[in-house]
């Protein structure tokens, strides 16, 4: 069965009302031809590879609290902050608390 994505014009729930961080799950919110919208769920202690995204990315942190290695540096994102990774930067994401981030990819002409 195919994944339901939002359509332009749908209202989607991006944080799961009264339920703890740690009971949310991780899913492809929107996907269209050049934009790619996620909801990325990590527990504490869970540590992403090294990769690098398939194009220009923000990363927007919903809750908890991660630190973000990427340009060489660390930095810490908690709820409320953003960061801007350009095309194919390498990163690294580390969940210091149970947390919840929203990614944003603009996707490459195919």
């Amino acid at each position: 069965m195919a994944i339901e994505h939002a359509r332009s014009g749908d209202a989607i729930e991006i944080v799961p009302a009264g339920r703890p961080v740690r009971d949310w799950e991780s899913a492809t919110l929107v996907r269209d031809e050049h934009i790619e919208v996620l909801r990325m769920v990590l527990p504490a202690g869970r540590r992403t590879p090294e990769h690098q995204a398939a194009g220009p990315l923000t990363i927007q942190c919903l809750a908890g609290r991660v630190r973000l290695e990427a340009h060489g540096r660390s930095a810490t994102l908690e709820v409320g902050s953003l960061v801007f990774l350009r095309d194919a930067e390498a990163h690294v994401v580390e969940a210091l608390t149970d947390s919840a981030l929203l990614l944003t990819l603009w996707l490459h002409r195919r």
